[in-house]
């Protein structure tokens, strides 16, 4: 695989992306001279398997339990990655594999790829495009699809967000608050049960601007009822429910230190949050280095009757977006 970044740019904003992957590589805020997100370093350890740092998940971001699903009566067998399920897409997801750059501008970049029938077990050839474009200090993430066959598919971008000046230091000093009232439960592999439960009066409540480090505090120190079914490896690994508004609003995380905001909005309707609890690489990389706002469709939907669909009609072009504005 040969590894390529490529860069777009404005005067607020650089923002580099390599082809393994469709992956973000930096986003760089000018006036602040930050690096919003983490890396693995030199561009050439992106052929290797690592954390999804930064990159496009698919055919299926998130978890597909026991490895399977069924359409129309026939049952299709997926490529099992985490035990007996499946996460973002299988062993070689779209993290994975190489992806063309059919356009690149100034202030926008196009990578295109085709899945063919059957890739990690999933029906239909897909084709698949991942946009990034940056329009003054707001960048875009776009993905538009559309299969030979009926198929389900869901994508989401992998950043591990950062806003410290020194990314060695842990996101305990960022606040978060998140545009939803209701979450999926799931087992302790991860899997949603199918039941939507309310973040009222649980540690679950971003509803508010909220501390991610006296969050994560509370975790460890066990100062609350431990519920498996909320919190993963003392943190967060969890699916958040989007309240429906007119303005596609779903989260905002700041850190007040350097001054930064993000505010996060998508057409999508949940938001895995992810507090890199898990995150090893080298000696590169750490627990709790950055957080994850992955927006996304539901985990497991296909096996989900009463989630949103995630099934998808042959020829038909699907889009959706994610705009990450940086104040």
């Amino acid at each position: 695989m040969k590894v390529q970044s490529s860069i777009i740019e404005n005067k607020y904003l650089r923002v580099k992306s390599i082809n393994i992957g469709a992956c973000l590589y930096e986003v760089y805020d000018k006036k602040k001279r930050i690096n919003l997100i983490l890396n693995l370093g030199s561009t050439k350890n992106y052929s290797n398997k690592n954390f999804y740092v930064g990159a496009t998940c698919g055919r299926y971001a998130g978890r597909i339990s026991n490895s399977r699903f069924k359409i129309k009566n026939k049952i299709y067998k997926l490529d099992g990655n985490e035990g007996r399920n499946t996460l973002h897409g299988g062993k070689i997801g779209f993290d994975r594999l190489e992806w063309k750059t059919k356009h690149h501008s100034k202030n926008k970049i196009i990578y295109q790829l085709l899945s063919k029938n059957l890739d990690q077990g999933f029906p239909g050839d897909l084709y698949s495009e991942c946009i990034f474009e940056i329009r003054n200090k707001s960048l875009f993430i776009k993905y538009q699809y559309k299969s030979s066959e009926l198929t389900h598919v869901s994508l989401t971008n992998h950043s591990y967000w950062n806003l410290n000046k020194n990314k060695k230091g842990a996101i305990f000093n960022h606040d978060l608050k998140i545009n939803s009232e209701k979450y999926l439960e799931v087992t302790n592999k991860l899997i949603p049960t199918g039941k939507i439960k309310k973040v009222k009066k649980t540690i679950n409540d971003f509803n508010i601007f909220q501390n991610i480090g006296k969050k994560i505090d509370i975790i460890k120190n066990k100062k609350i009822k431990r519920v498996s079914n909320t919190i993963n490896q003392l943190g967060f690994d969890l699916t958040y429910c989007i309240k429906k508004n007119y303005k596609n609003y779903v989260a905002s995380l700041k850190n007040k230190k350097t001054n930064i905001q993000l505010d996060f909005y998508s057409n999508l309707p949940g938001v895995q949050l992810y507090t890199s609890q898990g995150l090893r690489y080298k000696n590169k990389l750490a627990p709790y280095q950055g957080v994850c706002l992955e927006t996304q469709h539901y985990p497991d939907a296909p096996n989900n009757k009463n989630f949103p669909s995630t099934l998808i009609k042959p020829k038909k072009l699907y889009k959706y977006f994610t705009k990450i504005k940086i104040s």
